[in-house]
């Protein structure tokens, strides 16, 4: 190898001069010799160039070289190169190889081009994979990029919910007033497709407040209807039936409507104390029998043993309706949620799903849910028809996730929805993930810092 010509293309680089660091590292090498070192800058030089194609093939030379090492970082650049260049099925295989170094440093930067490839291929669940891997990288700097793209395939997927979640986890890894405008902006969206009108309105709010970012046509148009649907809720008179359930003690603030003048001292009992889950027709008849006995010599036994009865159904469908309506069911949301990881790990997950789940949405759960681990529910944020089961899970291969398990209601019992991957946001608080952002073209993604 030319020492020298090498050293002066790469003091041509450091200049900025492209060109020649390029035509320069030409006639560094011998026939037949390879140097990681050298076809990795002639890369990053042709990049800065914009010959994609070119650059690509030189980090594929820089590859050959197995002293050279650096196996991510080169795959990593060859991805970006391939994906600039519009050699998609390239792209995505060399991305993921470099997410498979476990000595590269920086797999967020793979996992992000991996994103946008997946993406361009129509592949947005599997982009949501990657943009999920890069947020939650450690060595990511900057998670909210990665979870605002997460939201925008979220929204691809018709799952707003999920994208609400991520663009506000983005929110507490961004600072820049211009880029929080922005993920504002793609929030309010997903609140209007999510049927969240109020919230909705106040992430546009947000988004304009300061008056250094203008909405979109689409943004416009989500939050002109946001406006009205909140203007028409504000205007709308209560129905009798409102009236009604108002005056009964439902929708008041602090009173529970079981309870309305807090007598008890106690909300609705334990779901063991009403009989709820256990009392059947045999326990009915076994107690009117009973009551026959003991009434046997008194007079009209058969009326008074009725009578007896007739009030303990009363008693225990009305402590049933109430456990209902509190949320309460069987199976129990805490056996439903520690059943479906023991279901992972033996590979059918089906028999916990709500019915009529789709097959994408079954996937994309198997995909979350690791195997082998043993769950811990932490806490359950139940009501009538859906609830929420926060679970803490040990993995098999050390370490802990944090999963939050969406059910809803099948019957008196509980199916799942959804699960998606909860972690700690930089503020401290628990943010969920189980993210459009200011678009990014594929040349200006390739033409960014490389490896």
């Amino acid at each position: 190898m030319d020492q020298q010509a090498f050293e002066a293309a790469k003091a041509a680089y450091q200049q900025g001069d492209w060109s020649r660091a390029a035509s320069s590292l030409e006639g560094v090498t011998e026939p037949g010799e390879v140097s990681g070192a050298v076809d990795h800058l002639k890369g990053n030089a042709l990049m800065k160039l914009g010959r994609y194609a070119d650059a690509a093939a030189a980090y594929g030379e820089a590859l050959r070289d197995a002293a050279y090492g650096k196996t991510g970082a080169l795959s990593c650049n060859k991805g970006r190169a391939e994906l600039a260049a519009g050699q998609l099925d390239a792209a995505v295989a060399s991305l993921t190889a470099a997410t498979q170094d476990s000595t590269y440093p920086t797999p967020y930067k793979a996992y992000l081009a991996l994103g946008n490839a997946q993406v361009k291929r129509g592949d947005v669940r599997a982009a949501g994979v990657a943009f999920r891997n890069a947020a939650i990288d450690e060595s990511n700097p900057s998670p909210a990029t990665a979870l605002t793209k997460l939201g925008k395939c979220f929204m691809d997927m018709g799952r707003p919910v999920d994208a609400v979640e991520a663009y506000r986890t983005a929110l507490d890894f961004s600072t820049p007033a211009g880029s929080q405008n922005a993920i504002y902006s793609d929030l309010g969206k997903a609140y209007v497709a999510a049927n969240r009108m109020p919230e909705a309105v106040d992430a546009f709010d947000h988004a304009t407040s300061d008056g250094s970012y203008q909405l979109g046509a689409q943004a416009e148009a989500a939050y002109h209807a946001a406006q009205k649907a909140v203007a028409a809720l504000a205007n709308r008179k209560p129905s009798e039936t409102d009236a009604f359930l108002q005056a009964a003690g439902y929708g008041m603030e602090g009173v529970d409507p079981l309870d309305p003048t807090g007598a008890s001292g106690a909300f609705m009992p334990s779901p063991e104390d009403t009989g709820f889950f256990s009392v059947d027709e045999k326990e009915l008849v076994r107690q009117e029998k009973n009551e026959r006995r003991v009434q046997r010599k008194k007079r009209h036994p058969f009326v008074k043993a009725l009578l007896i009865v007739v009030v303990i159904a009363i008693v225990i469908g009305g402590a049933g309706v109430f456990a209902y309506y509190r949320g309460y069911g069987w199976p129990t949301q805490q056996s439903v949620a520690e059943q479906l990881f023991k279901d992972a790990t033996s590979g059918d997950i089906s028999p916990e799903l709500a019915s009529g789940i789709s097959a994408d949405a079954k996937s994309s759960i198997e995909s979350v849910l690791p195997s082998g681990a043993s769950a811990k529910v932490e806490g359950i944020d139940q009501s009538m028809t859906a609830s929420k089961v926060l679970v803490s899970a040990t993995l098999s291969g050390g370490g802990s996730q944090t999963y939050t398990i969406s059910m809803v209601r099948e019957g008196i019992g509980w199916k799942v929805s959804n699960v998606t991957v909860t972690y700690p946001s930089q503020g401290g608080s628990t943010t969920t993930v189980s993210t459009g952002t200011v678009a990014t073209s594929a040349a200006a993604t390739s033409t960014a810092a490389t490896s």
